[in-house]
């Protein structure tokens, strides 16, 4: 009789423990949820597609056909993993964080995002700052097939077919909508805008030289969400106004932490002056057509007359074989297209 209570009591015991088992909740990470529509990724991302459209001037169609096509809706590895939708890979100038994929060549470089709104900034900006997309700014943003020729006339995939692949995603889900209202470059968009003032403006007064800040305040009256871009050597760039700090700044224009130092080629730690020039984009390596030399200043570094021109410091220096801290002299010609010859 006791050896049989005694197994009861163990199968009473184990009865417990599986019940137990059973019950306790299963902790496992959570899957990322990958429709693979085209309905959902255009509702995701639409309204980041024209934002960036406002600001860069890369057509929203375009964005979002490029963005389908390179993460398939969202579901390739490099989308999921490295919230990359749009296949960059590292290039040189990439110091952010990267993963490995097979592409043209095995175990290839690109880059990695902390979210996919990261990826869709880049995009923007690596067209806008690459020389040989630069072309792309010349044409009408509404005409989605020639910028998708362009792309690929540019090189942005080695693809044979990726325009008509960028074309077909393009009228097939009507993206061409999202660029409608659009009208052109930031620059372009200015020049309208004042231009249909000034008439008027004349008319109540006197045409009189008006500070920068307060033209920057008539005008974000008729602009709304980008009032104060304004561009330099095919780069968008701002003044700086009292009040402004660096949060404020990285907020309204949607700019990373390492963005404003990176661009500008200031330290982590830099402080803002009312006045100063601060460019959102990436300078380039020479200024644009038409200005080839400069003549210094009194009180003009070599870093001024590079934010002046949107050029990169170290190939201005490069440019006027100089070297790093070296300063021009008062009425030194300066060469910011070709390098100076050798006297």
């Amino acid at each position: 009789m006791e050896g049989r209570y005694v197994l009861i009591s163990v199968a009473a015991i184990l009865l417990i423990l599986v019940s137990c088992r059973a019950t306790r909740p299963v902790v496992s990470p959570s899957p990322v949820s990958v429709s693979g529509s085209a309905a959902d990724y255009i509702n995701s991302y639409k309204d980041l597609a024209i934002s960036e459209m406002k600001r860069t001037g890369v057509p929203a169609s375009i964005t979002l056909a490029q963005g389908m096509l390179e993460s398939d809706y969202g579901r390739s590895s490099l989308a999921r993993i490295g919230n990359n939708h749009f296949g960059i890979k590292c290039h040189n100038d990439w110091t952010g964080m990267t993963i490995r994929q097979h592409d043209d060549r095995h175990n290839e470089c690109f880059r990695k995002y902390k979210r996919p709104e990261d990826s869709f900034y880049d995009h923007s900006d690596f067209l806008r700052s690459t020389t040989r997309y630069s072309f792309l700014f010349d044409l009408d943003p509404a005409n989605y097939k020639a910028w998708a020729h362009g792309l690929k006339k540019a090189g942005y995939a080695t693809n044979p077919d990726y325009a008509t692949l960028l074309i077909t995603k393009v009228e097939e889900n009507n993206l061409s909508a999202y660029d409608r209202g659009y009208s052109g470059s930031v620059a372009k968009r200015m020049e309208k805008v004042q231009a249909e003032n000034r008439p008027a403006a004349a008319k109540q007064q006197p045409v009189t030289s008006q500070p920068a800040a307060e033209e920057s305040v008539t005008f974000g009256a008729v602009m709304a969400r980008v009032p104060r871009i304004m561009e330099n050597n095919k780069i968008q760039y701002i003044v700086v106004k009292d009040g402004d700090t660096r949060e404020k700044i990285e907020n309204e224009f949607q700019l990373l932490r390492w963005e404003l130092p990176r661009y500008n080629e200031m330290t982590d730690s830099f402080s803002l002056t009312p006045g100063q020039i601060l460019y959102l984009q990436p300078k380039r390596d020479k200024a644009e057509a038409g200005n080839e030399f400069h003549t210094a200043a009194e009180g003009e570094t070599m870093y001024s007359i590079s934010q002046k021109y949107g050029i990169k410091l170290g190939s201005l220096l490069e440019m006027n074989r100089m070297i790093k801290g070296s300063e021009p002299v008062p009425g030194q010609q300066i060469w910011l297209q070709n390098v100076k010859p050798v006297n």
